[in-house]
């Protein structure tokens, strides 16, 4: 797997795992939500310093950005959308 695609693969991974929306992370790390949707697309190329931002926002290592997927693993399914119930 390229290095944008496992570091999109593992964003997405560790975001739904701990149930944040982009939009949540995005505010937390201070960076644009379309942005981090970029990052999660693979369409942007982010930079060590703003991937160590995200990484702190999370509370992982920056290293968990690296981590090969198991093989066969499935891809981490997004959260449902739209408002929660208050």
């Amino acid at each position: 797997m390229k290095g944008r695609a496992l570091i999109a693969w593992n964003l997405r991974r560790v975001r739904v795992a701990q149930g944040l929306s982009q939009e949540r992370v995005a505010a937390d790390a201070g960076i644009d939500r379309a942005y981090l949707g970029g990052l999660e697309r693979q369409s942007e190329n982010p930079t060590v310093d703003l991937l160590d931002r995200v990484a702190e926002t999370l509370s992982v290592p920056l290293s968990e950005f690296f981590v090969q997927p198991l093989v066969g693993e499935s891809a981490p399914a997004p959260l449902r959308g739209g408002r929660r119930k208050s």
